[in-house]
């Protein structure tokens, strides 16, 4: 991979030139929760409310002002699962170009909707954005279209290492960098950028364990394509790292985490509910790290929110299992006698242990019931896994048998 092409700081900084006036420097702001728990300073790097919601548009309007006037007279094409789309979208129409993006099946309605009404055309294809890529090229291919790759290009790493810049300028105390990853053009780009000014600086990305390409392509030494892929954070749901922001990672990245759909989950809830932001899952991964492992990174430290474009009905289920994650619900099966008057026990000691209930269903007919029993199915909302245990103590100590 000697022959890859590089960034370094001054394409960075060249970038921040070609972007004035059109990206926004984005707010850097501190996190009083996320302090307490890591015992020092974090801040939040808010890409979410970046022009088009995420940290996309920095890349794509580099990439796409660039271009010749032939290159432009044939119009650009992209694949995404919608954060790129409606960075490449905005860049065409700011320039005056026409934009065709592929999106995989299952893409988030309000991201094509948003990439519409940029003025791209949106076709649909395949399961992952490895299958819209390989569309987008033959496209490109047929009409002559300029492929803007959503992470390997110089000019996308150059635009998102921008980013990068701003960090150092908004925290210039800061000692540990998390970086949302899907192909890794952001987490490349940041990356250089701050190796470049403060090498002392510890840059982490942060992968949804499933879909993961990092770990194995770095222990490989060479890209190394997913064979599936199962995430609901579609915005870095990438099988595959790119030549260029592989090699990036490898040179200036210092660690690659994964975190599980249950911490993206959790960090999409404590983010809205604390930090008042809304911010989808796979701009939720630096914070789900540092949900699960808050001594690990020394602080000043800062995590950034890479996008916060996520489908209403999606953002209702993640804070559903977010809940659920952080024991606020309680599902529980409690025995108790079938006799008039049995449930309304239940439910004043249930009451008492200041729990709420959301559902009751009653089982009449299982093998483990007693003759003069019946199973009542409750769903609680607590105030915590501690509240869900103290409930579950009360029930116990009063002589209610639950069932595992």
């Amino acid at each position: 991979m000697s022959d890859v092409p590089s960034v370094d700081l001054a394409d960075i900084r060249a970038a921040r030139e070609v972007l004035a006036g059109v990206a926004i420097e984005t707010p850097m702001e501190e996190s009083r929760w996320l302090s307490a728990l890591a015992g020092g300073p974090v801040w939040l790097k808010c890409e979410n409310l970046q022009r088009t919601g995420s940290f996309k548009a920095r890349g794509a309007y580099v990439r796409i002002a660039r271009l010749t006037a032939e290159e432009r007279a044939h119009g650009v094409v992209a694949a995404s699962a919608g954060n790129h789309a409606q960075g490449v979208a905005l860049a065409a129409q700011l320039l005056g170009i026409r934009s065709t993006v592929f999106m995989p099946e299952g893409a988030p309605i309000p991201k094509e909707k948003a990439t519409r009404a940029y003025g791209a055309d949106v076709v649909f294809h395949g399961r992952y954005l490895e299958d819209a890529l390989v569309e987008a090229h033959r496209f490109a291919e047929r009409t002559g279209a300029v492929l803007i790759h959503p992470f390997d290009h110089v000019d996308i790493v150059a635009g998102q290492g921008t980013a990068g810049l701003e960090i150092l300028e908004q925290t210039p105390d800061v000692e540990n960098v998390l970086v949302p990853t899907g192909g890794g053009g952001l987490l490349a780009g940041i990356a250089i950028a701050i190796k470049a000014v403060r090498p002392d600086v510890r840059v982490v990305g942060v992968q949804a364990e499933g879909a993961a390409a990092y770990p194995g392509s770095l222990a490989q030494g060479t890209p190394v394509a997913l064979t599936s892929m199962s995430t609901m954070a579609d915005g870095i749901a990438v099988g595959r790292p790119g030549d260029i922001t592989f090699a990036a990672v490898r040179d200036h990245v210092d660690e690659i985490l994964t975190v599980s759909e249950d911490a993206m989950a959790r960090a999409v809830l404590a983010t809205l509910e604390r930090a008042k932001m809304v911010v989808e899952p796979a701009g939720a991964a630096a914070v789900a790290a540092l949900l699960e492992h808050p001594t690990a990174f020394p602080t000043p430290a800062v995590a950034v929110l890479s996008g916060g474009n996520i489908d209403p009905l999606l953002l209702g289920k993640v804070i559903r299992h977010g809940m659920a994650a952080a024991g606020r619900y309680l599902n529980l099966r409690v025995c108790i006698p079938d006799v008039p008057g049995g449930l309304a026990r239940l439910l004043v000691e249930v009451s008492a242990a200041g729990a709420n209930v959301l559902e009751v269903v009653h089982e009449r007919i299982s093998p483990t019931l007693h003759v003069d029993e019946v199973e009542v199915h409750l769903q609680l909302e607590t105030r915590g896994e501690p509240h869900a245990q103290q409930v579950l103590a009360r029930l116990r100590e009063s002589g209610y048998r639950i069932a595992p």
